[in-house]
C-alpha cells in the first residue's frame, strides 16, 4: 500500500483544508493587535517557504535570505515615506535633515511614484540574487561554501546600511508616518485588509512553490540536489537551475519584505541581521525543508511559541529553541512532516513510498510535498 503521504491528491486536499483555516481566522479576530499579529505570522510563513524552496527542494543552503527581505523592505518603506512628503514644500524627509541632507538623493527620486516604488523594491534584491547566484554557481560554489558566502555578503549588506547613515537614517530606521496607500485606498495593518493582502500573497506563492516543484523543472532542481554531478554528464546547464531556483526564493522573500513593512511601518537593519537568516532557516527546518506546507507551519509554530513564550524565558528561549533544532535535525532529519510521513507510513502498514518523482539525500521523496 501506497503512503499516503506521498498521494499528490491527498497533498493538495492538505493545502485546501490548512488555507480554508487560514481563511476563517478574520471571522472569528476581532482584536485589531491579533489579526496584525496573525498577518506577520503569514510573512514568516513566505520566508520559510522561500527557504524550503531553495533549501529543500533545491539543494541551496542560503544563510543570508535576509538580504531579499531587508532589501525589498527599505524598498517600501521608501515609498511609504515618500507618499507622506509633499513635493513642493516638504520633499526630505525629517531623518534626512537631521543628518545635514539638503536635498534628497538621486536614488530615492522614483520612490515618489508609489508603482515604482514597489515594482523596484522587488526588481533589485531579484535582481541582486540573479546576479549573485550566477557568479557562485558558474564557479561551482555550493554547499558549506556557498552557505558561507551568503553569511558574509548578509554581513556586509547590513554593515552598508548602518554607515550610509544619512540615506537610511542608520540604526534607527526608517518609519513611514502613514499607512500604504494603492489605487486610492489605504491598507491599514491593523484591520482585515492587509490581513487578506498576506494571505492572498501566501496562497499565490504557495501554490506556484508546488507547481513549480512538480514540474519537469522542478524535477531537475532536485536531481540538481542529489548529484549535481550527473545531471551536467546528461547535458543539463546546472548554473542555470540552481541560479533561478535561487532567484526565486529570493523573490518570495522579497514579497514578504514589502509585506512586513505594510503590516509594521518600520524597517531597520535588524532585518538585515544574520540571527533574524538563520532563525527562517530554523522554522524550515523544524517544519520540514522538503515540505512547502511543512515549512509554513514550521514558522508559524516557531514564531508563535516565541510570541507567548519569548517575554517570559527572555534570552533562554533562543537557548530552547536550538535545542528544539538540535533534536530535530538528529532525530527527525525531515522535520516534523517527515514525522507525519513516518506515522501513516506505519497505518498504513507499508514501507515508505519510493516515487520516482524526485531524489533527495541519497533517498527517494515525492515532489512537492
Amino acid at each position: 500500500m501506497t503512503n499516503i503521504y506521498h498521494s499528490k491528491p491527498a497533498q493538495w486536499a492538505v493545502y485546501l483544508v490548512f488555507f480554508a483555516a487560514l481563511g476563517v481566522i478574520p471571522l472569528f479576530i476581532d482584536d485589531a493587535f491579533l489579526l496584525n499579529q496573525f498577518s506577520t505570522y503569514g510573512v514568516y510563513g513566505m520566508l520559510a517557504l522561500s527557504l524550503a524552496l531553495c533549501w529543500g527542494f533545491g539543494g541551496i543552503l542560503n544563510l543570508g535570505q535576509g538580504i531579499a527581505f531587508g532589501l525589498a523592505a527599505y524598498g517600501m518603506a521608501m515609498t511609504m515615506q515618500m507618499q507622506a512628503q509633499d513635493p513642493e514644500n516638504d520633499p526630505i524627509p525629517p531623518f534626512m535633515l537631521n543628518n545635514s541632507l539638503d536635498h534628497l538623493p538621486w536614488f530615492w527620486e522614483p520612490f515618489w511614484n508609489t508603482g515604482l516604488g514597489i515594482f523596484l523594491a522587488l526588481l533589485v534584491p531579484t535582481l541582486f540574487y540573479i546576479a549573485f547566484g550566477s557568479i557562485m554557481f558558474r564557479s561551482r560554489v555550493s554547499g558549506p561554501f556557498f552557505a558561507i558566502m551568503t553569511l558574509a555578503m548578509l554581513s556586509a549588506w547590513y554593515t552598508l546600511i548602518l554607515d550610509i547613515q544619512p540615506y537610511t537614517n542608520g540604526v534607527n530606521g526608517i518609519t513611514p508616518p502613514r499607512a500604504l496607500q494603492v489605487f486610492g485606498f489605504e491598507i491599514d495593518p491593523y484591520s482585515s485588509t492587509s490581513y487578506w493582502v498576506v494571505y492572498t500573497a501566501l496562497l499565490l506563492c504557495t501554490i506556484g512553490a508546488k507547481l513549480l516543484t512538480q514540474s519537469k523543472f522542478g524535477l531537475i532542481v532536485q536531481a540538481v540536489r542529489c548529484d549535481a554531478e550527473r545531471v551536467r554528464f546528461l547535458g543539463y546547464n546546472v548554473a542555470f537551475y540552481e541560479t533561478v531556483i535561487y532567484t526565486l526564493s529570493g523573490l518570495i522573500a522579497s514579497i514578504a519584505g514589502c509585506l512586513w513593512v505594510v503590516l509594521v511601518q518600520y524597517v531597520s537593519p535588524a532585518q538585515m541581521d544574520v540571527t533574524f537568516s538563520i532563525s527562517m532557516v530554523i522554522w524550515a527546518g523544524i517544519g520540514g525543508r522538503l515540505s512547502l506546507i511543512g515549512a509554513i507551519i514550521g514558522a508559524f509554530l516557531i514564531q508563535g511559541a516565541q510570541s507567548y513564550l519569548g517575554d517570559e524565558f527572555l534570552n533562554t528561549w533562543l537557548l530552547i529553541l536550538g535545542g528544539f533544532f538540535i533534536i530535530v535535525v538528529r532525530f527527525l532529519p525531515k522535520g516534523l512532516a517527515g514525522l507525519l510521513e513516518i506515522v501513516l507510513g506505519r497505518i498504513g502498514g507499508s514501507p515508505r513510498s519510493k516515487s520516482p518523482d524526485a531524489v533527495a539525500d541519497g533517498k527517494l521523496v515525492a515532489a512537492g510535498e
